[in-house]
């Protein structure tokens, strides 16, 4: 049994999207390659990361004053916006825009550290550590994705 023997349908769907845009590995997870890649415009700017898409344009803005790794989880959050939900939050009604923030806030996990990529993470050592430096994110996202993972191994083991 292997880390990404019991995956979510969210984390199939991200594995399977970067596949078909050729993210493979974790030094491919690059906020430009996976921008070019969707057509989406990057902007940096000491604002609310926030994201605008339309018919004509795709356009996520992210807040530069926050640090490298908090920069690229707030681009995957808002990449989630983009790719899997419609229409300006502001407009819907608060049990849908909460469940787009949930689906984006676990989207972010999965599009930080997929599942197809699990292979890649060392299972000795300060395991978070080597999570954060090879995915290029906060510790606090790498212990929640682990947890994730043993959890799932663990509901394994026991049943």
């Amino acid at each position: 049994m292997t880390l990404d023997s019991y995956t979510t349908l969210l984390e199939d769907w991200v594995s399977a999207f970067y596949i078909r845009i050729g993210i493979h590995t974790p030094d491919d997870l690059q906020i430009e390659t996976i921008a070019d890649r969707c057509n989406i415009i990057v902007l940096y700017e000491p604002v609310k990361s926030h994201c605008i898409a339309n018919d004509f344009i795709r356009i996520i803005v992210v807040n530069s004053t926050l640090s490298m790794a908090e920069q690229r989880e707030q681009f995957f959050h808002e990449l989630c916006h983009i790719l899997r939900h419609e229409g300006t939050q502001g407009d819907i009604p608060r049990p849908f825009r909460d469940l787009q923030e949930w689906d984006a806030v676990h989207f972010t996990k999965y599009a930080a550290i997929p599942s197809h990529m699990l292979q890649y993470i060392r299972l000795e050592g300060d395991v978070v550590q080597d999570m954060k430096e090879r995915f290029k994110v906060t510790a606090n996202l790498c212990s929640q994705r682990l947890q994730q993972i043993q959890n799932r191994l663990h509901s394994v083991y026991s049943a």
